[in-house]
């Protein structure tokens, strides 16, 4: 007897276009709470004006001078990041389970398929970026910025297997904002976006390049 074929585990992408964080941050804990097995994935697609995101173990001394832009306490892993106009960010709600039984152990392989995907999106646009051990995120690999960070990444896996948070990725920014941190815990941290790599993209171009790499790599038959 031939065994069943499960349906593609595809996720449905929202635009949710230029959004304060906190209404974002609201919204993903609620659609988690309120999901059964039947719900959807979805990748929400956001632009946020300028804040600041802490993790759970965050330092708040990783602030260094927040120049009245807010700072938000979450539920994600990682320290703290900045957020703000001309930046990807794509949220992740997804049930993990559907794709691997065992959730937990498939959290590992869920992030470096993610900084795959941005990986892959950098080298459409002739940029090459790597991984670093143990500082999750996506840094430039080579030329004068060199070690820069480009993308972060900091997600929440329930124990259900449901994620939540997702990823950013530097596109055309003022940068300045990350200078008045140490980002993601990292005391001099260069940061970079695509447009100071040469690269000028309208940023609906990157989101939706980010989110078909995404697609490709985290929906499985």
């Amino acid at each position: 007897m031939q065994a069943a074929i499960s349906p593609p585990v595809t996720a449905r992408i929202i635009h949710r276009g230029i959004e304060p964080y906190q209404h974002t941050f609201d919204a993903m804990r609620a659609f988690t709470d309120a999901r059964t097995e039947h719900t959807e994935n979805e990748f929400w697609i956001v632009e946020h004006p300028p804040v600041y995101t802490l993790g759970l173990g965050a330092d708040q001394s990783h602030v260094l001078a927040a120049h009245d832009i807010p700072v938000v306490q979450t539920d994600r892993g990682g320290e703290v990041t900045y957020h703000g106009p001309g930046q990807v960010v794509i949220y992740l709600l997804m049930d993990l389970r559907r794709s691997h039984p065992k959730a937990r152990l498939f959290a590992r392989e869920f992030v470096n398929k993610i900084e795959q995907a941005v990986i892959n999106t950098l080298a459409a646009y002739n940029l090459a970026g790597e991984r670093k051990e143990g500082a999750p995120g996506i840094y430039v690999s080579e030329g004068q910025w060199q070690g820069a960070k480009i993308a972060a990444l900091g997600l929440k896996v329930r124990g259900n297997g449901c994620t939540y948070h997702g990823v950013s990725l530097n596109v055309d920014m003022d940068l300045t904002p990350f200078s008045w941190i140490n980002p993601c815990g990292y005391a001099g941290l260069a940061t970079v976006d695509m447009k100071t790599l040469g690269v000028t993209v309208p940023l609906a171009q990157v989101q939706n390049a980010l989110a078909q790499h995404l697609q490709e790599l985290l929906t499985a038959s």
